[in-house]
C-alpha cells in the first residue's frame, strides 16, 4: 500500500515547502524507498505557462511537455528522477476536469458542487501516482493555510485522513517562528495560530517544521508541542542554511525522516546512503578556484526567473571544483558605451532564455563581445537565437537579420515562427514543449560534450532557426552541430574557430541534477576556468614586464 505525506504551509508564503518536501523525499529515497513528490497549486490558471516570471518565477517543463511550477525542478534535482504532468495540479486543472465531465453528462441529475465533486477530483489526483508503484507519495499543498483558494485542498486532505487506513497518511506543517530583535525573542504565537486555523478546517498536523533564524530551545519546542497538540519530538527545527543542498542533512539530524516512517507504521528501514550527496557538498564547500559568469537576462532582479540555470551552475561548479560567481547583468542596461566596462571582468557569458523584444539589443551586443573577445559563450533558447542574429549581421553580412518575434516585417528573418505555430491563437500549452531528439555532428563541440550522437532535450519555444539561411550562415563559419532528425530543424549552433561558443534551442538547465550535472554546463564552467587561468597568467606576465 502506498503511504502519503502532505506538506502544508502556514504564517507566510516562501518558507520553503518545496525544499523541505524534496529534502524529506531525498532522505526516504536514500533509505531505499521508491518516492515521488507532487505539487498542488491553488491558482485558477490551468498551468503556469502563461504567467509572467515576475508573478511566479520560472516555468519548469517536464519530459512529457507539461508546463509546471518551479518546485518540480527542486524535486527532480534532489531525487534525480523525471516528473510528469501528473506531478503538478492546479485549481484550474481540477475545475476544468470537473466541468468537462459535467458537459459530457457524467453527473446527470446531480448538482455539481465543491463537495463532493471538486474534492473527489482532488483526491483522485492525489492518489493517481500510486498506480506507478511508489512506496511513498509526498504532496506539497501550495499557498498558505487560511487562504480561501486553498480550502478545497485542505478539505480533500481531511477526507483522505478519514478514508485511508490509520497510519497510511500524515501531515507535515511548515511554519515560521520569527525572531523579534527588539525583544531578543523567538515568538511561537504565529505557529500556534496557523495550527489552530488548520485544525478548525479539520486537519491536524502530525509534525510541525519550524523555519527559524535562531536555534529553537527545548523549552520552545515543548511550548509549541503543548499548544499545538503534538509530541515534542515532532517539532522540527528548520534553520536557515547556506545552501539548499544542506537541508537534507540538517533535517536528518532532527530525525524527520525516521519520525515520518514510524508514524506511517513502517518499523524497519535501512540507514540512508548519502555518500554521493555528501561528496557533492564537500566539493561545493571546498572550491579550488573561482570563476565569474555573466548572466544576461531581462528578469535579473528576480532570481526565481532563472532558478534552474542558477542551480545548474552550482552543480557544474562542484563538478569542476570551482565557485561560480554569477554576475547579474540586465540586458536593457547594456549599450555600446558601457559594454566593455560591464563585461570585461567576466570569465564566461550566458545569455538567458525569454520572450519578447525588451532587452534584445543588449543581448546581441553581449553576444558580439563574447564572440570577438574569445570569451566562453553559452546561449539558451532566445540566447541561441540572439547569437544567430548577431553572427548573421556582423559576420555573414546579413545586415537586416532579425527574428519575426521582435520584427514581424524584417526582410531577413533568420529566426522565424515555426510553420505549425502560425495558425495557433491559444497561448496556453501550445508551444513546442517537452523532450525532442537531436542528432549531433561527430566533429563538433556538442559531440565532445555529450559523448553521444543522439540526445534528447526539453523545449519551450515558438520560434526557430530559419533553414532558408542555413547555407549562407554555414559558409560564413557558423556550424549547425545539432539537428532534429524528424523535422530537420537546427537545435545547436557553434563557431568552431572560437574556444567555446555554443547556442542551444532547448533548455539543458532543466535536466541538471546533483547526481548528474548537465554536461554543457560542466564544459562551459571548465572553459571559463581555463579562460580565467589564462587571463591570470597574462596578467602576471604583463606585471613582470612592467
Amino acid at each position: 500500500m502506498t503511504k502519503y505525506i502532505f506538506v502544508t504551509g502556514g504564517v507566510t508564503s516562501s518558507l520553503g515547502k518545496g525544499i523541505v518536501a524534496a529534502s524529506l523525499a531525498k532522505l526516504l529515497q536514500a533509505r531505499g524507498f521508491k518516492v515521488t513528490i507532487q505539487k498542488f497549486d491553488p491558482y485558477i490558471n490551468v498551468d503556469p505557462g502563461t504567467l509572467n516570471p515576475y508573478e511566479h518565477g520560472e516555468c519548469y517543463v517536464t519530459e512529457d511537455g507539461a508546463e509546471t511550477d518551479l518546485d518540480l525542478g527542486h524535486y527532480e534535482r534532489f531525487l534525480n528522477i523525471f516528473t510528469t504532468q501528473a506531478n503538478n495540479v492546479t485549481t484550474g486543472r481540477i475545475y476544468q476536469s470537473v466541468i468537462n465531465k459535467e458537459r459530457e453528462g457524467a453527473y446527470l441529475g446531480k448538482t455539481v458542487q465543491v463537495i463532493p465533486h471538486i474534492t473527489d477530483e482532488i483526491k483522485r489526483r492525489m492518489q493517481l501516482l500510486s498506480e506507478s508503484g511508489y512506496d511513498i507519495i509526498i504532496t506539497e499543498i501550495g499557498g498558505t493555510v487560511g487562504d480561501i483558494e486553498s480550502l478545497p485542498f485542505i478539505e480533500a486532505v481531511r477526507q483522505l485522513q478519514w478514508e485511508l487506513p490509520e497510519g497510511d497518511c500524515l501531515v507535515v506543517h511548515l511554519t515560521l517562528v520569527p525572531y523579534l530583535k527588539a525583544a531578543k525573542e523567538l515568538k511561537t504565537k504565529p505557529t500556534q495560530h496557523s495550527v489552530k486555523m488548520m485544525s478548525e478546517n479539520g486537519v491536524h498536523p502530525d509534525i510541525i517544521v519550524c523555519r527559524t533564524e535562531q536555534p529553537l530551545s527545548n523549552e520552545l519546542k515543548s511550548k509549541i508541542a503543548l499548544f499545538c497538540n503534538v509530541k515534542t519530538d515532532s517539532v522540527i527545527e528548520a534553520a536557515d542554511a547556506s545552501s539548499i543542498y544542506e537541508v537534507p542533512l540538517l533535517i536528518q539530524e532532527q530525525h524527520l525522516d525516521e519520525i515520518c516512517l514510524k508514524k506511517l507504521n513502517i518499523t524497519w528501514f535501512p540507514e540512508p546512503d548519502l555518500n554521493a550527496w555528501k561528496g557533492f557538498l564537500t566539493k561545493l564547500k571546498n572550491p579550488k578556484s573561482t570563476v565569474t559568469i555573466g548572466l544576461i537576462g531581462k528578469y535579473i532582479e528576480l532570481q526565481d526567473a532563472y532558478k534552474s540555470i542558477l542551480e545548474a551552475f552550482i552543480h557544474a561548479g562542484a563538478m569542476n571544483q570551482v565557485k561560480v560567481l554569477v554576475q547579474d547583468i540586465h540586458s536593457e542596461s547594456i549599450n555600446k558605451e558601457n559594454l566593455v566596462s560591464k563585461l570585461e571582468g567576466l570569465h564566461g557569458l550566458l545569455v538567458a532564455p525569454g520572450f519578447g523584444h525588451r532587452g534584445i539589443d543588449g543581448k546581441i551586443l553581449a553576444v558580439q563581445y563574447a564572440r570577438e573577445k574569445q570569451l566562453p559563450f553559452f546561449g539558451i533558447c532566445l540566447g541561441m537565437q540572439m547569437s544567430v542574429i548577431e553572427f548573421a549581421r556582423n559576420v555573414a553580412g546579413i545586415t537586416n537579420a532579425h527574428s519575426t518575434e521582435m520584427n514581424a516585417n524584417t526582410s531577413d528573418p533568420v529566426i522565424d515562427l515555426m510553420e505549425e505555430q502560425k495558425s495557433i491563437t491559444n497561448k496556453g500549452g501550445t508551444m513546442r514543449l517537452g523532450s525532442y531528439p537531436c542528432k549531433l555532428s561527430k566533429d563538433s563541440l556538442a559531440y565532445k560534450i555529450y559523448g553521444s550522437e543522439m540526445i534528447t532535450e526539453r523545449h519551450r519555444h515558438r520560434w526557430e532557426f530559419n533553414n532558408k539561411y542555413l547555407d549562407q550562415l554555414k559558409a560564413a563559419g557558423l556550424k549547425p552541430s545539432g539537428i532534429n532528425p524528424e523535422t530537420n530543424l537546427v537545435e545547436i549552433v557553434e563557431i568552431p574557430s572560437h574556444p567555446f561558443f555554443i547556442g542551444v534551442q532547448y533548455h539543458p538547465e532543466l535536466k541538471s541534477t546533483v547526481e548528474n550535472p548537465h554536461p554543457i554546463f560542466v564544459h562551459f564552467i571548465k572553459a571559463a576556468k581555463e579562460f580565467a587561468q589564462q587571463k591570470g597568467k597574462k596578467g602576471k606576465l604583463e606585471g613582470q614586464l612592467n
